[in-house]
């Protein structure tokens, strides 16, 4: 574990341990040059329609993965507050969905006419590949954490203070970057990071692998939004 007993680890916990081994992806991943535009109001509008309907079709198939971790939580943990958080990250998919609804006519999206790039087909086949019951809960709780972590990380940016997050994009922004799913983030932090104390070193390592290709996708998503190849 690169030099660091099991219990510096433990101390500190595995996700943020493989963060800072990670760092140049996860930095790729949560401040990306479109959310930097996004931040300084220099972003080119139609990077964001794009990001609007390719990241609705996503969230549609996101819907199925956190379905899939529910029932892993189900059959694998004896915690009950692990389902009631996950069911209540579910439960929000429902607004979520309705909101890229209401967000999409006001910007001239079609939602019914968008095709998923292939960025977008690469993310949705990852999810569906954690869906696999052979694919351990431990691996798919890491995995949820990840993808909910950049975007509240990255949104959150375009809140602070002396952003120049321009005022049609601040509530979305806020949808992602509010405190209240940062709390609900380090809600899955925490199942992530007991999960992985107890897990064995085959366990740890698809995590890892899991967490890391997660963030790969994500840099891909954002260049996809900005047209880049």
């Amino acid at each position: 574990m690169e030099g660091k007993t099991r219990e510096e680890v433990e101390k500190s916990g595995m996700i943020d341990t493989w963060l800072r081994k990670h760092r140049l992806i996860y930095t790729g991943a949560t401040r990306h040059p479109l959310i930097l535009s996004i931040r300084d109001g220099t972003v080119d509008l139609s990077a964001y329609k794009r990001w609007l309907g390719q990241d609705y079709i996503f969230v549609r198939a996101f819907v199925p993965f956190v379905a899939s971790i529910l029932i892993k939580a189900w059959k694998e943990c004896n915690d009950a507050t692990d389902m009631e958080v996950i069911l209540s990250g579910m439960a929000s998919l429902n607004d979520e969905i309705a909101w890229f609804k209401s967000e999409a006519p006001k910007w001239g999206v079609q939602l019914s006419d968008i095709v998923p790039q292939k960025a977008n087909q690469d993310y949705c086949r990852f999810l569906e590949s954690l869906m696999s019951t052979d694919v351990e809960y431990t691996v798919a709780i890491t995995a949820f954490w990840a993808i909910e972590a950049v975007y509240q990380t990255s949104f959150a940016l375009c809140l602070e203070d002396g952003s120049k997050t321009p005022t049609e994009l601040r509530e979305t922004c806020q949808r992602w970057g509010n405190d209240g799913f940062g709390q609900y983030c380090n809600s899955l932090k925490k199942i992530a990071n007991r999960r992985l104390e107890k897990a064995s070193d085959d366990v740890l390592s698809a995590a890892e692998v899991a967490l890391l290709r997660v963030l790969e996708l994500e840099v891909e998503f954002w260049n996809m939004s900005r047209g880049d190849a």
